[in-house]
């Protein structure tokens, strides 16, 4: 375990989070250490990742401000998984670990080792590949964005790709992370998850989008045609 770095995104101003935290990773043997969320409430506008009017045309609204500090949150555990040149285990501060978790991990770290990116909590369902089984889980290939990044393991090689892909920040980071045809990253999964969330309220502030219909559905799906056709650098490639 010494070759694992482990993060825990949280805000310095959720003190009950951050204390339900530690109480979860007591029950580990991992070193961890909190790393300061970007807080989107405290963000100035305009932020230079942020290409505003592109957004609104290829996803039909603007992303909201707990959504870019969520993203901006885990590009600082990007960028301190290459600066100690380890893998890193990324947590966002509502995790719950399942028994099997540490099991997963070690086997990761120690067994499996054909992965960059592996996804160890999903919020929906998904139809998936299985590339390895191992007892009560498997190392899969899921078909669709299972949405969620509360808790995954990282090589630095793919958090450089990550970044660098990364300098335009145009969706959430849950679905960026799962956009191969734009970073080139397998985000591979464990299934079944050893982790999941807990109820607590989330502190993205994302209130229910309502979906995108009629007119203003059909001019992003023009959009989204001409992006993935004529841009140098598309956000929705082929």
């Amino acid at each position: 375990m010494n070759t694992l770095q482990t993060l825990v995104i949280s805000m310095k101003r959720s003190p009950e989070r951050r204390e339900r935290a530690k109480e979860e990773l007591a029950k580990t043997p991992f070193q961890w250490d909190f790393l300061d969320a970007v807080d989107g409430k405290l963000l100035d506008f305009p932020i230079p990742e942020y290409s505003a009017q592109k957004v609104q045309r290829l996803l039909g609204y603007q992303m909201m401000a707990g959504e870019l500090g969520a993203f901006l949150s885990h590009k600082k555990c990007w960028q301190a998984c290459i600066d100690k040149n380890q893998t890193t285990l990324v947590f966002e501060d509502d995790f719950i670990l399942l028994p099997q978790f540490e099991k997963v991990v070690n086997y990761l770290l120690n067994e499996y080792l054909d992965w960059e990116l592996v996804r160890l909590q999903a919020l929906a369902d998904s139809t998936n590949t299985v590339l390895e089984q191992k007892d009560d889980f498997a190392v899969v290939q899921n078909h669709r964005d299972p949405l969620g990044c509360t808790a995954y393991l990282i090589k630095p090689t793919a958090a450089k790709k990550l970044l660098e892909h990364s300098k335009s920040i145009y969706e959430p980071i849950d679905h960026y992370m799962e956009h191969f045809h734009k970073h080139g990253v397998r985000f591979l999964s464990i299934y079944p998850y050893p982790s999941d969330i807990s109820q607590e309220p989330t502190t993205v502030y994302r209130p229910d989008r309502q979906p995108t219909r009629g007119m203003k559905k059909y001019l992003r799906s023009i959009n989204r045609w001409i992006d993935r056709h004529f841009a140098k650098d598309p956000w929705y490639p082929k």
